[in-house]
């Protein structure tokens, strides 16, 4: 006799057999699979899912601010979010292990494809406890961040555990993933790699072009590009190009466009 359970994960096998079957050719000799739906995974409270379980005290972060779930305004007291969807999400097969948006590949790489929250830096941290030789991060679809004080919180891990951030061929990274993209020790990128660009907005629909230009807004976004190695001429230029496209539109660049502002490896 089939158990609930049993007869539960063979529905859940079969519909995302039927969804990989439609998948694009393209998409599928790129080593990913684009279907039109956004995965969220679960995690139980047993460790019995090839890595899938999170143990939340094990993903210690160094500090009081990388500790906390990043899902709190950050020291402006303005919460921001730069994120641009598509109709499309691919997803990344099979996988050591999954930690929210992030599959790990192998002891050195971890493929990352969805956006960050306000949890995505705990799981980062719970992925490197586990798999601490991890340095390389591929970003195949990356949409950006609901949380920028959590994206930002997740980028320096990425600067601190000294990742190289790669964009494969085919890979997308918009709004917020590419201010992850920056954090890389070594950055890279293929020539058909996409980068979307666009202002921030806040909790209110307030746009970095509603703010004063001396508001402290502007010098958390000016001090992190500065971090990850633009002087101040360009991360100056940087951070007025993105806030040219409105939240509600995205500029797309290439490799070579995000060349002349970062340096790539």
């Amino acid at each position: 006799m089939i158990s609930a359970s049993a007869f539960v994960r063979t529905l859940i096998v079969a519909f995302f057999a039927s969804v990989l079957a439609f998948a694009p050719a393209k998409a599928q000799r790129a080593g990913y699979t684009t279907v039109t739906t956004t995965i969220t995974w679960t995690y139980s409270d047993g460790g019995d899912d090839d890595g899938a379980f999170i143990d939340e005290d094990a993903a210690l972060l160094g500090d009081e601010a990388l500790a906390s779930d990043g899902d709190e305004a950050d020291d402006t007291g303005v919460a921001t979010r730069r994120y641009a969807p598509s109709a499309q999400l691919a997803t990344l097969g099979r996988a050591k292990a999954v930690y929210g948006p992030f599959s790990v590949i192998d002891a050195t790489t971890v493929r990352m494809a969805g956006d960050v929250d306000g949890a995505t830096p705990r799981q980062f941290a719970a992925m490197l406890a586990a798999h601490p030789t991890l340095k390389r991060l591929e970003m195949i679809d990356c949409p950006g961040s609901l949380d920028e004080d959590a994206n930002l919180i997740l980028a320096r891990a990425i600067r601190r555990q000294g990742m190289e951030t790669v964009v494969p061929a085919g890979g997308s990274v918009r709004s917020g993933a590419v201010e992850l993209w920056m954090a890389g020790v070594k950055r890279s990128a293929a020539p058909d790699a996409e980068f979307g660009v666009h202002s921030w907005a806040d909790e209110y629909g307030r746009e970095a072009r509603d703010y004063p230009a001396n508001d402290p807004v502007h010098a958390e976004y000016l001090g992190y590009y500065r971090e990850m190695g633009l002087d101040d001429a360009k991360a100056r230029a940087f951070y007025a190009m993105t806030n040219a496209t409105p939240f509600d539109d995205v500029t797309y660049l290439t490799r070579d466009d995000m060349a002349r502002y970062v340096a790539l490896n």
